[in-house]
């Protein structure tokens, strides 16, 4: 696995204007912030893939910034020898997207919806950050409204997402988090 150094290179190396490294960086430490809070509460969760997936899921945004930057974005990590990295690409963008939509959206036809607890997080991170800043849940779905609509499916995938992560964020009744 590369380094957090590497991540960095590798944004710039693809073409990402400084802007998007900003954004980047910030989704990271949103990331990193729910992520320890969700470790604390005694559940798995590798911090360091948390990291890595923060600063890479728009390195797609080199090229595009529309819907298509997660795949484009899967397709340079895996040229540059990070595929294991790319499903954070991928899968982060809409709150993650089923294979049916991914294909009326002109997107191959398969599921981005993100499956790992790191892809969970980075991908809840995102869509609280407006451009380099944390935002709040209300915020960011008053965002999702305005750009997509009050009926997109975007926003109950974001609804669902953010209450597994609060959940988990939430220690257990009767049971102290690990410090």
């Amino acid at each position: 696995m590369i380094d957090r150094e590497r991540a960095l290179e590798a944004l710039r190396e693809a073409g990402c204007p400084e802007n998007v490294v900003q954004h980047c960086l910030a989704v990271e430490r949103t990331a990193l912030s729910i992520a320890q809070r969700i470790r604390k509460n005694g559940h798995r969760i590798d911090l360091q893939l948390v990291s890595l997936g923060g600063l890479l899921h728009d390195i797609g945004r080199a090229r595009t910034h529309g819907i298509e930057h997660g795949v484009i974005g899967g397709k340079i990590l895996r040229e540059m020898g990070l595929g294991d990295l790319a499903r954070f690409a991928e899968r982060h963008i809409g709150s993650g997207i089923p294979a049916e939509e991914a294909r009326e959206l002109g997107l191959p036809a398969r599921d981005f919806t993100p499956r790992t607890l790191e892809e969970k997080v980075v991908t809840y991170a995102d869509k609280l950050v407006i451009k380099n800043r944390r935002g709040s849940y209300r915020e960011a779905v008053e965002w999702f409204r305005a750009e997509l609509g009050p009926d997109h499916p975007a926003l109950e995938r974001f609804r669902r997402l953010h209450e597994e992560i609060q959940k988990l964020m939430k220690p257990v009744s009767g049971q102290r988090s690990r410090k």
